[in-house]
């Protein structure tokens, strides 16, 4: 399975650019989408499945290009949109077999397929249940089961986990670990641990551009020069804290630990550490202004 896009732009009215001249190739496996809210990453899975063209560019799937001929990808593909909205009067198998008519497969095949997809996701027993009754998480497996109704080779989820509670969420990244052996999985979220674990590579956006798409290893690595904490009394440590880039911070009774990036002297005290992808998401989003930053040495001076 590969897919390419090429110089990919989106404008909307007033100047507003969602996607700025993003060029990308992936194949089989997982590509986790991180960026922070307004980075693009819904304008690029709209495009992506098929709901909007973009500004200009192209989007190849096996070679083919989809925005002019978008039925080579649909009847390949599965979609959870962010917001993902149902017919609350019907029942959760109902609702299952009317979209699995809309993607065409036959009735007796789409029946043993939502019985195992409604198992597979904790909602057997409420299979003939309307709906409207559905808790927040309970809708959205349902979202999540009816994108893989018909087994897609291209599977887009737009921040899936919300909602989910911990065990849900781990059977959930196990899920897209199995499906992404044999097709192409896009999980674009603003959670890394969504990802950290199941992603072959990431790609990292804002402000519609394209900042860095490599493996996690590779991105780890990357940033590991730069990664430091340092241990200091709470209040001191609260002083300090604004003038850091922090991906993490553990209080310990009277005292708090700083884990942060930086590309510049760090404060007395300080010591290296090992980096996470937390850390090169931070590295890469934040950008030089933030991490390029110099700490006032008199807030360091006393805070140290």
């Amino acid at each position: 399975m590969t897919l390419e896009l090429k110089n990919l732009s989106l404008n909307y009215g007033d100047k507003k650019q969602a996607l700025n001249d993003l060029t990308l190739s992936t194949t089989t496996g997982v590509l986790g989408l991180l960026g922070p809210n307004g980075a693009g990453k819904s304008s690029l899975m709209r495009i992506l499945a098929t709901l909007k063209k973009p500004t200009s560019g192209n989007v190849l799937w096996q070679g083919k290009d989809i925005i002019d001929k978008p039925t080579s990808l649909r009847e390949e593909l599965g979609y959870l949109p962010q917001y993902f909205g149902v017919y609350e009067q019907l029942t959760a198998k109902e609702f299952l077999h009317y979209l699995a008519g809309l993607k065409g497969l036959k009735h007796k095949d789409a029946e043993q397929r939502i019985m195992n997809l409604l198992s597979q996701f904790n909602l057997a027993h409420v299979a003939d249940s309307p709906l409207a009754s559905f808790s927040g998480g309970m809708r959205q497996r349902i979202g999540i089961a009816q994108a893989l109704l018909n087994n897609p080779k291209l599977l887009i989820v737009d921040e899936p986990t919300v909602g989910l509670d911990p065990h849900e969420r781990l059977v959930f990244r196990q899920l897209i670990a199995d499906i992404s052996r044999d097709a192409l999985v896009i999980l674009s979220t603003h959670i890394v641990s969504d990802i950290e674990t199941i992603a072959d590579s990431i790609a990292i956006m804002d402000q519609g551009k394209l900042i860095s798409h490599n493996s996690p290893e590779t991105l780890i690595q990357e940033v590991a020069p730069y990664c430091f904490e340092i241990t200091l009394p709470r209040e001191q440590a609260n002083a300090l804290q604004p003038q850091l880039n922090v991906s993490h911070s553990l209080r310990q009774g009277e005292n708090m630990t700083l884990h942060f990036v930086s590309t510049q002297p760090i404060p007395s005290g300080a010591v290296t550490r090992n980096a996470t992808l937390e850390d090169a998401y931070l590295f890469f989003v934040k950008g030089k202004e933030f991490i390029d930053m110099p700490i006032n040495s008199d807030t360091a001076l006393e805070a140290v």
